[in-house]
């Protein structure tokens, strides 16, 4: 049975899901693949996970974390979770190119199915899909909008020049 909450972020409405123990899921509200809570969804906002996950993003979001530490539990293809794993260790202020990402998993020759894992990401922000751009430093392809994905790009680089100040935007 899949578990839910919803957490305010300054960008928008995100859905955490989990299985009861480990967070599987962190959706933007309207974000492509976002899966709609139905029969057999149990809304659990006391759940541990949720109060820490929540916690974490708000630490995050206020920016005082830049390394999330929540049990994950990554579902997908062998290929998909080799790629999120692979996201986890992009650090926090840096990007990467998809073509980057596929040489660190040893697979250059499968830069598109890259493209296609990172968005299929479940756990945005925890796992930092955000951090993966084009080729050319262009900003591609963000399951959660292209707006954020900036936001929190812009985020990361203003944490990594010490203005922690300021809360990204974004019009949702």
């Amino acid at each position: 049975m899949n578990r839910y909450t919803t957490f305010d972020s300054p960008l928008g409405q995100i859905l955490l899901v989990s299985d009861g123990s480990l967070l599987t899921g962190a959706y933007f509200s309207g974000q492509k693949y976002e899966p709609v809570p139905g029969p057999g969804w149990l809304l659990e906002p006391d759940l541990g996970i949720f109060q820490e996950a929540s916690l974490q993003l708000h630490e995050y979001f206020a920016g005082r974390r830049r390394q999330f530490d929540i049990l994950l539990h990554l579902q997908g293809t062998p290929f998909q979770t080799k790629v999120w794993k692979a996201l986890l260790e992009i650090p926090h202020g840096s990007t990467v190119s998809y073509g980057e990402l596929a040489g660190r998993i040893k697979r250059k020759d499968a830069v598109r199915a890259v493209g296609a894992a990172v968005g299929r990401n479940p756990v945005s922000v925890i796992v930092p899909c955000h951090r993966v751009i084009g080729s050319g430093g262009s900003l591609t392809g963000y399951a959660g909008g292209l707006e954020r994905k900036r936001a929190l790009l812009d985020l990361e680089e203003a944490l990594m020049a010490g203005i922690s100040s300021r809360a990204p935007a974004c019009s949702s």
